[in-house]
């Protein structure tokens, strides 16, 4: 097989806008990326990858101007996202800027009348969330939120295999994230020039604090911490593959174990009632056991540990069928989501994330979150909370 026809094949698992790139194609849509951390730095790096244009970048610190700024050596600079928003020929944007930034940025973007990838969660609160769903619902703009679960292949299978019945009833679902990452949060000088006013935007005003900076998503000002970070693509997950909404109620409980200086807890547990299951959902950032996340559904006829590496099935009982009968080994890479994107971009299409799920999967974190701090079980309806 000669190697052109290798790249077309390769780019064809993507879906056709990358198809068409492998064959030369001149449609390359350009972009701009507000905010250039080490997440938007990522995204940058597989959307020029995946054959899109980085034509600005946006960023209120300068050193992750600069590196990102390396790998797009023709892109314009900014500190003021409302100027990148105003320069002629960007076709969409890619927002990963922290969460109390995404309501207005996103509102903004399709004020500006642009396509828009932004990262998770959907918002830092419910009602953001809300407010930008019905903007969305207003527009004829594409928005992709970035919970690549949604397109991954290995994803996309093991969902088949619960829509088969393979695994009966499911009562009980068990979500898991575990790293051994904690540590004192770093409040030394930052090196470079930030522009602090502008990365408080909206949030309440504070002396120039680099820790806040940092690991903004340890601060309730400006993020759920990991309640709403790793939670959203997990509770996505759950409710995708058992046809559910939002949880409606919650009761959690954590603590700050080692990253002193943090608002947020790294060490928590949540448990969500469904109604015709219950989910939990816990993540600790002091041990590093099972390596990354899980997701064990639990059914009367059979159980599916779902992973970052693949997914395996065993049936019950499972005493006497400790094989698995089901098993795929796969990743869970970003690039089929980003070209998901990108087609919709050009055929006009929903894409495999929009703002509705996102602003579901995310629902029963904020909930978890607001439970924990008030100490009470609380429940949901119409977005609306109430203590029960």
């Amino acid at each position: 097989m000669n190697s052109a026809r290798r790249t077309f094949l390769q780019a064809a698992a993507l879906g056709p806008f990358a198809a068409r790139l492998a064959l030369g194609a001149n449609a390359r849509p350009a972009y701009g990326l507000i905010g250039t951390g080490g997440r938007g730095r990522y995204l940058n790096k597989y959307f020029l990858d995946t054959g899109a244009q980085c034509a600005a970048l946006c960023d209120v610190y300068e050193p992750n101007l600069a590196l990102a700024k390396a790998a797009a050596l023709d892109a314009k600079t900014y500190v003021d996202y409302h100027e990148l928003l105003a320069q002629p020929g960007l076709d969409f944007v890619v927002l990963a800027a922290p969460d109390h930034h995404h309501c207005p940025m996103l509102l903004d973007a399709l004020k500006a009348g642009k396509d828009v990838y932004a990262e998770k969660p959907l918002a830092r609160t419910l009602e953001e969330g809300a407010r930008m769903v019905a903007a969305v619902n207003k527009s004829d703009r594409i928005v992709q939120v970035g919970m690549q679960r949604r397109s991954a292949p290995s994803v996309l299978k093991a969902k088949q295999a619960i829509d088969d019945g393979l695994l009966g009833r499911v009562t009980m679902v068990k979500a898991q994230w575990n790293w051994n990452i904690a540590h004192p949060l770093d409040n030394s000088p930052l090196a470079g020039k930030l522009d602090w006013e502008r990365f408080l935007g909206s949030a309440p005003s504070r002396p120039l604090t680099p820790m806040r900076f940092r690991v903004w998503r340890w601060f309730k000002d400006y993020g759920g911490g990991n309640m709403t970070d790793q939670g959203t693509h997990l509770l996505d997950v759950i409710q995708w593959f058992l046809n559910t909404g939002a949880p409606r109620s919650a009761v959690a409980q954590g603590f700050v174990a080692k990253n002193i200086g943090a608002e947020q807890p790294e060490v928590f547990s949540a448990v969500l009632d469904y109604g015709s299951h219950l989910v939990t959902w816990s993540l600790n950032y002091c041990n590093d056991y099972e390596d990354n996340w899980s997701i064990l559904f639990q059914g009367d006829e059979g159980t599916m540990l779902l992973t970052d590496a693949g997914f395996e099935i065993w049936k019950e009982p499972w005493k006497n069928n400790r094989e698995p009968f089901l098993k795929e080994a796969a990743p869970v890479p970003i690039e089929p989501h980003i070209a998901n994107f990108l087609d919709c971009i050009q055929t006009r299409k929903q894409p495999n994330c929009p703002v509705d799920i996102a602003q579901r999967a995310v629902a029963g974190a904020h909930l978890a979150n607001l439970a924990m701090e008030s100490g009470r079980r609380l429940t949901l309806q119409n977005d609306l909370i109430t203590v029960s």
